[in-house]
């Protein structure tokens, strides 16, 4: 299984110099590179490496290996989309393999600039420094908010694959990020307070338009995502860990194009646009990779209208985001925790259930979108 490490670099102010002048030349040459890959509508590694070694280094004063991997970087984000040029942005990151960068140690990265090879000292932190040995491939510089890192890919061992005597069911929201049948519930009550606190700054600054004012927009940008992405961090390997230590799988609603097949009051658009569920997921499935726990996912239709206990499925039986009371058998529970029951005892699908023809021969994705309840 393959990891991605941030190991962060200390250059000396000569150093940062030199740094930023090869990214900018770097990407310079990609979108030089790009524009006659477009232009001729060539995806291939070795034609474009042909034509336009000579030319690059020429040009940009790049070195043989830095103008290769320029190349290949042109290459794999042309493949990705072939309808329009590439466009690669000053600060965009620069690849590099085995050749043009090498590790000293566990405190200093040699790399190759346009000034010719530095020695950089780097800072690790503890995870960094016992995962480092099984670093592979090619690593990437990429500059974050004036901060150089190195991007490193490692090999993580897996553990052995648990036969699984049960499972987790996990229903996503947005009032409760997520509610697994158990019981447990993980409020979205700090995550709505932040992006209300950033959405009435951003609104300010927008307003404002100022260069000042932009800077710090993307500053707010940042920090917004960071905080989500913390709070899935947390919410998942608790999941991971639970599911690990009780011997259980994990069962997740298909929730592809989930946004597209709802609808919400205008009120509530932002919260929705801003619902990070695919990264929970995406954090649920690696985590427990990693750990050998089943990942399995499920239709999610009639979950939050469906009864755990009687099976009876009805609008009705949803009476507010958080009261679900069967209009059948009468039995009244958490409506989120009521919907990971149900998750968790249905069987899994093996594609994308938009994908799928109902009874009446239309696919989940041409139905008229529902209203989507902010719990569920």
């Amino acid at each position: 299984m393959k990891t991605v490490l941030q190991i962060k670099l200390l250059p000396d102010a000569a150093q940062y110099a030199a740094l930023k002048d090869t990214m900018r030349v770097f990407n310079e040459a990609c979108n030089c590179i790009a524009e006659v890959a477009f232009r001729e509508q060539c995806a291939s590694k070795f034609v474009l490496q042909k034509q336009m070694y000579d030319p690059v280094r020429k040009q940009f004063g790049l070195s043989a290996q830095l103008t290769i991997r320029a190349i290949a970087k042109v290459v794999d984000a042309y493949k990705r989309d072939k309808s329009k040029q590439c466009f690669f942005k000053p600060a965009g990151a620069v690849v590099y393999d085995q050749r043009i960068l090498s590790f000293k140690g566990l405190e200093a990265v040699s790399i190759l600039t346009v000034q010719g090879r530095l020695t950089v000292a780097m800072q690790m932190g503890d995870y960094q420094r016992l995962h480092m040995g099984r670093g592979h491939g090619q690593a990437d510089l990429v500059l974050v908010d004036g901060v150089f890192y190195v991007l490193v890919v490692i090999e993580t061992p897996t553990a052995p694959s648990i036969d699984p005597n049960g499972f987790i069911g996990v229903d996503l929201g947005i009032v409760q990020i997520a509610s697994d049948s158990d019981g447990e519930s993980f409020s979205g009550e700090a995550v709505e307070n932040t992006r209300r606190r950033y959405h009435e700054l951003r609104k300010a600054l927008q307003a404002n338009g100022s260069r000042s004012a932009r800077r710090h927009l993307q500053r707010i940008r940042r920090n917004e995502s960071r905080f989500r992405r913390n709070q899935n961090h947390v919410i998942s390997r608790k999941l991971v860990e639970k599911a690990k230590d009780t011997g259980r799988g994990i069962k997740l609603e298909q929730l592809k194009y989930i946004r597209e097949r709802t609808t919400v009051r205008k009120s509530d658009r932002a919260k929705h646009s801003g619902w990070s569920f695919f990264q929970l997921q995406s954090f649920i499935e690696y985590k427990a990779k990693r750990e050998g726990v089943a990942v399995q996912y499920v239709n999610p239709r009639n979950t939050s209208r469906q009864c755990a206990a009687c099976g009876h499925t009805e609008k009705a039986n949803r009476k507010t985001q958080s009261r679900f009371q069967c209009v059948a058998c009468g039995r009244v529970a958490n409506a989120d925790q009521n919907a990971a029951i149900n998750i968790a005892a249905r069987a899994h699908v093996n594609k994308p259930i938009v994908a799928c023809n109902d009874d009446n021969g239309l696919s989940e994705h041409s139905r008229k979108p529902r209203r989507l309840r902010q719990g569920n």
